[in-house]
């Protein structure tokens, strides 16, 4: 997707995305068979529903065809929140994985799989799991020591609330 069509293209979404009270995470145009594919990823603080990705997506669909930022070939729509796997890149990202284990790709120290604890400004404050039943250990890294950053999935994690109860 050209800059331009791209800038265009945020600058027509970003304020019904914002509406919604929902941060424009990515716009992303490809090929699908013979026509084009404008996926839209957004997401919030409290994560994406299902219906507010639909309702999005007749809004979005609506301003588009008011205007000529598509062209006239045909395109499909997808508005979607992004998946589980997504790289970790913004400051936002980091504070909405605080709990989750993540995979960090370290500017110099090879890799590190973590717990995010506590997300500042500066960086982030993390457990790194014991192994072989040790006790876990805190560690502390800056943003600028992280090359590449994806949250880990946990098939077999308990939830705060059930370990509570």
């Amino acid at each position: 997707m050209s800059t331009t069509q791209s800038d265009r293209l945020r600058g027509l979404l970003e304020p019904l995305v914002a509406a919604k009270g929902l941060d424009l995470e990515e716009i992303e145009m490809s090929k699908a068979g013979k026509r084009r594919m404008l996926r839209i990823i957004v997401d919030s603080d409290e994560g994406v529903e299902l219906d507010a990705c639909a309702e999005l997506s007749r809004e979005v669909s609506d301003k588009l065809d008011e205007t000529d930022v598509m062209g006239e070939d045909e395109y499909v729509l997808e508005v979607s929140s992004p998946g589980a796997d997504r790289p970790l890149t913004e400051h936002r990202h980091y504070v909405r994985a605080v709990g989750r284990l993540v995979k960090f790709q370290l500017v110099e120290s090879g890799e590190l799989i973590a717990r995010i604890i506590d997300v500042d400004d500066e960086g982030m404050d993390l457990e790194v799991p014991g192994v072989k039943g040790r006790k876990a250990t805190a560690r502390r890294i800056a943003f600028t020591d992280i090359a590449k950053a994806r949250v880990e999935i946990e098939f077999n994690r308990k939830d705060k609330k059930e370990e509570e109860a």
